[in-house]
């Protein structure tokens, strides 16, 4: 039905309930123990939400399911047990490409990653690159706008 046809305010906001991208099955959800934390609020948040929202309540009970299937494939990792010489996940790594730029990089679970704070998925292309290298090594970024050499120069553990 065009919009033209409906009333004023008649299923304003149903749509704007953002979806949840479904968790492929039989693929482990790593996640930091903040991550955790963070996805345990988003579903006491939305289970709060389903129930006190009645045109939006499926949009927010699909956004439950979706969250709680994401908590059932979770696996947290402490980055305090990883090893101190060795980027893994959870890590903060120090980088300079070939121009002399350095950025640091963390590596999180996709639900924390976070580009703009320096937070990538252990799913990205960096993150693939960077992860099981040591001070010193020099990994190759597959980009769109080429191939990017970067140098680690640390790595850090919070």
């Amino acid at each position: 039905m065009s919009k033209a046809f409906t009333k004023e305010g008649e299923n304003d906001g149903v749509d704007d309930v953002a979806p949840v991208d479904e968790w492929p099955t039989g693929v482990k959800n790593y996640l930091t123990p903040a991550g955790l934390a963070d996805l345990k609020r988003r579903i006491d948040a939305e289970r709060e939400t389903a129930h006190d929202e009645g045109r939006r309540k499926l949009q927010h009970e699909q956004r439950l399911a979706a969250l709680l299937r994401r908590l059932e494939a979770a696996e947290v990792i402490d980055p305090a047990t990883q090893p101190r010489d060795v980027a893994r996940f959870g890590a903060t790594i120090a980088t300079r490409n070939d121009a002399g730029r350095e950025r640091r990089w963390r590596i999180v679970g996709v639900d924390e990653a976070d580009p703009r704070r320096g937070c990538i998925s252990w799913r990205s292309p960096v993150a693939a690159a960077l992860t099981g290298r040591r001070v010193g090594d020099v990994a190759t970024v597959h980009t769109p706008t080429g191939d990017e050499e970067l140098e680690i120069t640390a790595i850090e553990y919070e």
